[in-house]
Formats: structure tokens, C-alpha cells, sequence
């Protein structure tokens, strides 16, 4: 194994140190979803692109998985308002700083409660699948991430280090949740629920809350994260949707065609004692004294630019400006689409933003009249992804139908929120009441037959797809029964993971589709063709699988990534298409190949290609490109040792290989292949190469020789390959 410590390794370090002596910082990784979003246990999310400085790799919002589109720095929540009627006093989990978070620094303000012990102080982790090993019967989603902080304390709880700027504390505890769902309908989507109760002395008025982010939309694969300082961070153009409460941001031109999305935040809605709020409704129902009340309720935009103190779009540094940005939205001013207003001397503030800026976004909700300690106020908010909805013109046009995309996400993650309230009016009505708990029950979603257990075999030139019967028990929660109908087969195209952006929503590509015989609907294929006479047991796994598809004339070396799905019959009474279950939670990466080798002797070991020419096709373009390099030694034994030399018999490097290899020993499967090496699927008689010595040195061009030792019979090979640059 290598061993190189990097400037990023020695900054991971100094960060972890940070976080022991804070005794609080924790952070995962959403991955049920095609999301990958940062989430914190002290209410941010987004890692500053500290995963691509200290070596890690982890995401702060990529979009789609795998892709290396990045689009947030980092964001939090905020909260806000007028203590006892008068003093203004804003907390808020994180705020503009060039490096993120750490310990004491200003604007994040919430930690660790020190009054709850235990596994509460954690960032914890439940599914509602039953075979995850984070099942939890009170899970809402298949992977929710769970925390409870506060605002209590001026210090960083552990430390004697101050927050800075953090002396009039609210005195809030806040229950944050997240929720991703892994259905191909939804994966574009983190929702955000939060619960803040007032546990201090004070009552405070005109509250608001909000969520802010830093977004930033750009390629980390074709421009490093942070590259060129401000230059990295200053292409993204804003905006907002009022009719749908969504703040969005794109990238309008820093890397074009390689960064082809959008991230948006959108609020879902809000209650507290006073009952149920939204802007689309006119009134609200306060069940303190049993009336419908006039709801002037407001969800506002805000944007601006770091250290930009202009009038219009100033940087916020007090409190008071801060709580002023909460309450009073650029969305509101005559000036943000009508530049003709007379006090508006030809401006268009939506026209402003949708221009190329590095500016930070905020989506405020309120106000709420009256925060008594004791009371509580949720507020939900959802991350919302999509691909830009082509239309042949540049991302700067920015257009409706390039939005399209993101205006059907971000339908979607209201009807999720909206569950039961089928009306949508806060209150459960006759009929809405499904699950009988005499309460709304919401962020409920229709569901997909569960995912197939798949197996993926390699072969050479071929991939052998195994799959068990479980997907066809599943009960729908609408209708109540199963209505299993059928499995689609999916197969990426050949370069799809290096010859631009990885999208498998898109790179996938459907190969055969098998459905029920019988009942007039699809295809009528039936199952006989790939149904197995007896399920088939592999030693190491103890799943029965039910079917096999075979895939041939598949390259050798090449990676492909495969998918099983059950789809359901649909729901024509509820309106309601046919159901899919998600291609992303179950793919595996296959490498087609030789198998081990049993006889070297009879059948020699060799390396492909050979000659090597540096920048062979399935090598791609990454910021390790020397690092990213591979070739094949192929019809290896099940057990042995590689060692390659120079022709002049200098030990270059020497690699272990066993049938179960995964590549997690070569860098070029870390930026390309699967986020878990197990989702590697080999041949067992391969093994890549990355061009590098045992000193992690670049070799030269020339002639090498190499040796294969099998470690079960003792028997021996030597070769050779060439490099050419």
C-alpha cells in the first residue's frame, strides 16, 4: 500500500483535532437518495469543500451522485426576534466564513445541549427499510439523520473557547430531522424538519425562521473545488420563485456543460400554537381559541454577496441586519421584477441576481406573534435538485423551461410534506385521516415495489445478473395489497463513468423489461425465460435468488454499472401512474473478465492493453489524472503476488491478489467507480495496475517485466508489457 501524506491529509488532522477539543462536531453523508448532502449535529449542512482539501472525498452537495457537481459551501438555520417585545436577538447555525465552520468562530452559534446526555448528542441515523441495519419503526423516510442542539451556551461546550459575537443567547433547542428517499420519483431531495423550543426566560415576538446557504454550483471534477480563490465561487446567477417559496441558485457560466443543474431551497410550511402556516392560505384555523384568523404569514428572499455592503444587496454583520434580512424579502420590493416602479430608477432585482456573483441565499418564514418558553415552532424546508430541462440555449437564459426540471422536484417534495392534508389547509378532514391515528400525518409519499436483493456476477465478455422474488410481496400503502407487476434491467453505455458528467438517471439504459402474463397490462412477457427451475444459493450469501439474466459481447476491463427494478401495476382509481422502484440504491459496477486461473501453464497470465498508451480511453480526466491510470493483469490465480520490475530488473511495485479484489487499492476506482467498494464486481482473475511505484513515483516509459506467483500451488509466470507516452 502507498503511503503519500498530502497538505489536505495534515488539514484533516488539524480539523479533527478541532472537533475532539470541541467534544460535539459530528457529520454524515446522505446517500439513500442521488444527493449527497453534508448534514451536521449542530444544524449545518455542507462541508466547505473540506472533503477535497483533506483527502476524504466526501461530498457537500453533490448532484447527481457520483457526478463531482457540486452546488453548496455551506448553509444552516436561523432564528429570530423581538425579545419581550423590544432587544432584537438573532442565532443562527452558520454564516459566511471563507473556511466554514470551527469551533467559537461567529455565526455558529448552535451546540451541543449540554442538558441531554448520551446518544441524544449525536447525529443519529434511521431507515424505515427493513433491511437496513438502521431500521427504526418511527423512521419517516429511508434514511433520516436525527439531532438535537442549542443556542444555551456563549462557549463551545467541552472548551473554554467563546463564540464569538454570541453573549444574548435565545435560549432554543432545536430537533432538526432530515428525510431522503431512495425512489427514482423523489431522489432529488433532502427534506429538512425542524423543531425549536423556546427553553429560556423570555418571550419573543415577530419571530422568524429561516435557512441560508452559500450555494455554489461548479464541477470539483473539471475545476478543483476552491481553484482560483473568489474565481471559483462568483459564476452562480439566483433567483426565486414566489409562486412555489423557492430560492434557487445555477451556475450561469463557470463550467459550462459540465455543470448543468440547479439547487434550490423551498419552504413546505410551518406550525405553532397558533395553528398551521403558509402564505398560499389567506387564513389559519388558531385552535387556541377555536377561529379562523386573517394569516399574514410571509415566506422572504434575501441575497447577497460576501463583504459587499451595497445598499440593496448589503452583507449583513449585526444582528439587527440579520433579523432584517428574516423580514424584509427583496421578493417584496415593487423593484424585483418591475424596474418601471417610479422608486426603482430602472432596476430589476431578479434580472440583478440572475447575473454572475458569488452571493449567499436566504429563505425566511414568519412571522409567528408569539414564542413563550415553553412553546414550540416546526418549520419545515426542503433541498431541491434537478437537471436543467435542455432547451439549446445557455444556462445565463435561465429560462421556464430550463426550470422545468426543478419546478416538478419541487412538487414533489410538497406533496411529501403535505402527507394526509390532502386539501392542503392544516387541518384533518373527513377522509384524510389513512392511517387512523386521529392526526396529520404528513411527509407520506406513494411507494414502488422494495428493491429486488441483486447479485451481479462478471464473466469473460459477459455479466450474469442474479435477483430474488422479495419485491413481488410488497403491499402497497395506498390500495393496501400487492400489486407487484414486473422487473426492468438496466445497463450503462460504454464510457458513461469518464466521458462526461456520471448521471446514471440519464446513462442508464433499459435492456429488458418482464412483467405479469394475464392481466392486460404491459407487455404480457410473463416470467419463463428468466425464472430459475430452483432458487440458486451462492456459498458466501445466503439469499435465495429466483432469476438470471446474462448479459454478453461485454469488453473486458471496462466498467458498467447494472440495476434490477420492480415496478407496480399502478393506481388508476388514485390517479396514480405505475410505480418503479430506484436503479441507484441497488447498482453494482461490473468489470467483465477472465476468472481465476487454475493453470498458469496452460493459460498465461497477461496485461491489456499492451502497449499501454498513456491516456487510454477508459482512463478519464480527474484532479489525480497521475494517480487515475490503470492497466489489467488478467488470468491471474485466485490467490497470488504480482511484482513487476524495470528490464533491468529493478523492483518497481508488488501487489496481493485474491478472487474477491474490489479495487478500493487503486485510485481510479475511488474517483470513478462505486461509493462503496463492495458495489465493485470483479471476475476474480483480474487486477488493476496504477502506473505508480511503490514509492507512489510516475514510471517511465519503456519495457517491464512481471511475475506472477500463485500462492495455493506454488506456481510461477513471468511477462512482459510495454508503456509508451
Amino acid at each position: 500500500m502507498k503511503q503519500i501524506l498530502r497538505i489536505g491529509t495534515l488539514f484533516s488532522l488539524i480539523f479533527s483535532g478541532y472537533s475532539l477539543m470541541a467534544q460535539s462536531y459530528q457529520e454524515k453523508t446522505t446517500n439513500a437518495s442521488n444527493v449527497r448532502l453534508n448534514v451536521t449535529n449542530l444544524g449545518t449542512f455542507g462541508n466547505a469543500f473540506r472533503g477535497y482539501r483533506d483527502g476524504t472525498g466526501n461530498p457537500s452537495a453533490e448532484y447527481p451522485a457520483g457526478s463531482g457537481v457540486e452546488h453548496l459551501f455551506e448553509g444552516g438555520i436561523w432564528i429570530g426576534g423581538k425579545e419581550n417585545g423590544g432587544q432584537i436577538v438573532v442565532s443562527t447555525s452558520a454564516y459566511d466564513a471563507p473556511q466554514g465552520y470551527a469551533p467559537g468562530r461567529g455565526g455558529f452559534e448552535f451546540h451541543v445541549d449540554t442538558s441531554i446526555t448520551g446518544n441524544a448528542r449525536n447525529l443519529q441515523e434511521r431507515s424505515s427499510l427493513f433491511d437496513s441495519r438502521y431500521f427504526d419503526p418511527f423512521a419517516i423516510s429511508h434514511q433520516d439523520y436525527v439531532a438535537t442542539f442549542s443556542d444555551k451556551s456563549i462557549v463551545v461546550p467541552g472548551t473554554q473557547i467563546p463564540i464569538n459575537d454570541h453573549t444574548r443567547p435565545m435560549g432554543v433547542r432545536v430537533e432538526m430531522e432530515t428525510y431522503n428517499w431512495n425512489y427514482n420519483f423523489t431522489d432529488f431531495m433532502v427534506i429538512v424538519n425542524l423543531r425549536f423550543y423556546n427553553e429560556g426566560q423570555n418571550t419573543y415576538d415577530d419571530v422568524y425562521t429561516a435557512l441560508w446557504n452559500n450555494t455554489v454550483v461548479r464541477n470539483v471534477n473539471i475545476t478543483p473545488a476552491g481553484a482560483g480563490g473568489s474565481a471559483f465561487y462568483n459564476r452562480g446567477g439566483n433567483g426565486f420563485m414566489d409562486s412555489l417559496h423557492l430560492a434557487y441558485c445555477f451556475d450561469a457560466d463557470g463550467d459550462p456543460g459540465f455543470t448543468e443543474s440547479y439547487v434550490g431551497q423551498k419552504f413546505l410550511g410551518a406550525t405553532d400554537k397558533e395553528g398551521f402556516h403558509h402564505p398560499d392560505l389567506d387564513s389559519n384555523y388558531n385552535p387556541i381559541n377555536g377561529a379562523w384568523e386573517l394569516d399574514q404569514f410571509l415566506v422572504n428572499y434575501n441575497a447577497w454577496a460576501f463583504n459587499d455592503f451595497s445598499a440593496d444587496f448589503a452583507f449583513p454583520t449585526t444582528e439587527n441586519d440579520r433579523y432584517q434580512k428574516m423580514t424584509q424579502g427583496l421578493n417584496q420590493s415593487p423593484c424585483w421584477d418591475n424596474p418601471n416602479d417610479p422608486g426603482c430608477n430602472g432596476r430589476n432585482f431578479q434580472a440583478e441576481l440572475n447575473a454572475s456573483g458569488n452571493r449567499s441565499d436566504l429563505l425566511a418564514a414568519g412571522p409567528f406573534s408569539s414564542f413563550a418558553p415553553g412553546d414550540v415552532i416546526e418549520v419545515s424546508f426542503a433541498y431541491v435538485f434537478a437537471k436543467k430541462n435542455e432547451d439549446g440555449n445557455p444556462n445565463t437564459d435561465n429560462n421556464e423551461v430550463q426550470r422545468a426540471n426543478l419546478i416538478t422536484n419541487a412538487g414533489w417534495a410538497q406533496q411529501a410534506f403535505n402527507g394526509e392534508d390532502q386539501n392542503f389547509n392544516g387541518l384533518l378532514d373527513p377522509g384524510e385521516d389513512n392511517d387512523g391515528d386521529g392526526e396529520i400525518t404528513r411527509f407520506i409519499l406513494p411507494s414502488p415495489p422494495n428493491i429486488p436483493y441483486t447479485r451481479v456476477e462478471p464473466g469473460d465478455g459477459q455479466i450474469e445478473i442474479y435477483w430474488s422474488d422479495n419485491a413481488e410481496r410488497s403491499i402497497d400503502p395506498i390500495s393496501n395489497r400487492e400489486d407487484f407487476e414486473g422487473y426492468r434491467l438496466y445497463l450503462s453505455k460504454l464510457g458513461f463513468d469518464v466521458t462526461g458528467v456520471q448521471d446514471l438517471a440519464r446513462d442508464f439504459s433499459l435492456i429488458a423489461q418482464y412483467d405479469k402474463a394475464g392481466n392486460n397490462l404491459f407487455n404480457e412477457t410473463g416470467f419463463g425465460s428468466i425464472k430459475l427451475a430452483q432458487p440458486y444459493y451462492f456459498e458466501d450469501d445466503t439469499i435465495a435468488y429466483h432469476y438470471r439474466y446474462v448479459i454478453d459481447n461485454i469488453p473486458n476491463g471496462w466498467q458498467y454499472a447494472t440495476a434490477v427494478t420492480a415496478f407496480d401495476e399502478g393506481n388508476p382509481e388514485g390517479n396514480l401512474e405505475s410505480l418503479e422502484s430506484s436503479f441507484l440504491a441497488n447498482n453494482n459496477r461490473a468489470f467483465a473478465g477472465t476468472g481465476p486461473n487454475e493453470d498458469m501453464g496452460a493459460d498465461a497470465p497477461f496485461v491489456y492493453p499492451n502497449p499501454y498508451y498513456y491516456g487510454a480511453a477508459w482512463e478519464g480526466k480527474s484532479n489525480f489524472q497521475e494517480e487515475s491510470r490503470k492497466i489489467i493483469f488478467a488470468n491471474l490465480p485466485a490467490r497470488c503476488v504480482i511484482r513487476i520490475y524495470t528490464a533491468g530488473g529493478d523492483f518497481i511495485d508488488e501487489i496481493r491478489h485474491d478472487e474477491n479484489y474490489d479495487g478500493s487499492d487503486t485510485r481510479w476506482f475511488r474517483t470513478f467507480g462505486a461509493e462503496d467498494a463492495g458495489e465493485n464486481r470483479f471476475s476474480g482473475g483480474e487486477h488493476a495496475w496504477d502506473l505508480l511505484s511503490i514509492e507512489s513515483q510516475i514510471i517511465s516509459r519503456g519495457l517491464y517485466m512481471f511475475s506472477v506467483e500463485d500462492l495455493n500451488s506454488g506456481e510461477k509466470f513471468t511477462g512482459k508489457f510495454v508503456i509508451i507516452k
